[in-house]
């Protein structure tokens, strides 16, 4: 019996699938099923949008930073200070010194072991009496080095010309110069240096939030569906009416309708919330120095684009043209030989569909040995011709 099953398996029944036809038909499925696979057009990937945060893309109106500035003078260096040509150091140490009881003329003095700075700082938001903050201490001078300099008590000035601050300290460099004899080195940027937590706030500026009526939230980037998608979640946590859009970049909230008495906590809470947050397709390029940034949800439209090079190459070499031996006619003289010789390289060709997106374009670039610099004016050229579907800033 399993003899029989066998020679029905092996020889019988493989006759009966070919007459019957069903092994062409089943290898005309096969193909017709590979051609559709490679002729299936690519599904269109959908823009990427993500849930942030209202914190991270939105501020406070009125609840910023303030900047401070002031005149100072950094001592104990280690002669790499001011040199006598710089007149306001000397002058500013003897007004030091006539404010403690010691007068001297300022032409008489000859120290390089002080020099003028400007220090520079921000005043924190909400900031008090007493609370400390950072410096950045810059020579004005042409002091080598601040290295090891003690920075003495300086003003800090607003823009109003009002003193908030004192800064004194110890300066950090995280760099140092050292040479001698016209041999030098240098390690990072020795003229600027910071005094952590040497400021000192002396004047409030905070802003009183429990006088406030309307908490303004500010768009980082203005956007009018953002400012939109913002003020309804602040509805639908808080209730309705309670915020609303006033343009592409402000959101307005009422606190008395609010229903939370404390200002800071309504602050808290609105900031908590999440929206989805539709990335704007910008294209971001400095010339300058070659860098190209993209957002991924850039699209393009349909377009051909050539590339090729062009170099052109000139070299002059110099030749001495001189007389025979013993001869008495002719001189010696120096004859220039120009060569110019020009290449140019076979033209590169990108074909981009349609809804092409960054990443093709970067990969057709790449094929055709473009350059940064050369992306620079391709995608400026697409952007002539219609083909780029964001926003160019050239910077």
């Amino acid at each position: 019996m399993t003899t029989d099953n066998t020679l029905w398996l092996e020889l019988i029944w493989p006759r009966i699938l070919r007459r019957a036809g069903f092994i062409p038909l089943l290898l005309s499925l096969v193909m017709r099923s590979l051609a559709a696979t490679e002729t299936a057009p690519p599904v269109p990937k959908k823009p990427v949008d993500e849930h942030v945060l209202v914190r991270d893309i939105a501020t406070i109106a009125g609840v910023r930073d303030n900047p401070l500035v002031g005149y100072g003078i950094v001592v104990g260096l280690h002669g790499t200070g001011d040199s006598r040509q710089a007149v306001f150091p000397t002058q500013t140490l003897a007004n030091i010194l006539e404010r403690m009881g010691l007068q001297i003329p300022p032409g008489a003095v000859r120290i390089n072991n002080i020099a003028a700075v400007f220090v520079t700082a921000s005043l924190p938001a909400f900031a008090r009496p007493g609370m400390k903050f950072d410096l950045t201490v810059s020579s004005i001078g042409d002091a080598k080095s601040l290295e090891g300099g003690i920075l003495l008590l300086t003003p800090l000035q607003g823009p109003d010309g009002q003193t908030y601050a004192a800064a004194q300290g110890a300066l950090v460099l995280g760099g140092y110069t050292a040479g001698g004899s016209g041999n030098t080195k240098q390690v990072n940027h020795t003229t600027v240096g910071r005094v952590p937590e040497g400021g000192t706030v002396e004047r409030e500026v905070a802003i009183d939030l429990s006088q406030l009526h309307t908490v303004s939230f500010m768009l980082r980037d203005p956007d009018f569906t953002a400012s939109i998608d913002v003020a309804g979640a602040i509805n639908k946590s808080l209730g309705d009416n309670v915020a609303a859009a006033i343009d592409s970049r402000r959101i307005d909230i009422n606190v008395g309708k609010a229903g939370i008495a404390s200002v800071p906590e309504l602050i808290s809470r609105v900031q908590n919330l999440s929206i989805l947050f539709h990335p704007p397709a910008k294209v971001v390029i400095d010339e300058r120095t070659g860098t190209i940034v993209m957002g991924g949800d850039v699209k393009l439209s349909p377009v051909s684009v050539l590339h090729g090079n062009l170099n052109i190459e000139v070299a002059t070499t110099f030749n001495v043209s001189q007389p025979e031996p013993f001869s008495k006619n002719g001189d010696t003289v120096v004859v220039p030989q120009t060569n110019l010789q020009a290449s140019e390289s076979a033209v590169g060709k990108i074909q981009l569909g349609e809804g092409a997106s960054v990443e093709d374009l970067v990969n057709g670039l790449h094929a055709v040995g473009a350059t940064a610099r050369d992306v620079v004016a391709i995608l400026e050229a697409i952007k002539k011709a219609g083909g780029l579907r964001a926003e160019l800033e050239v910077l």
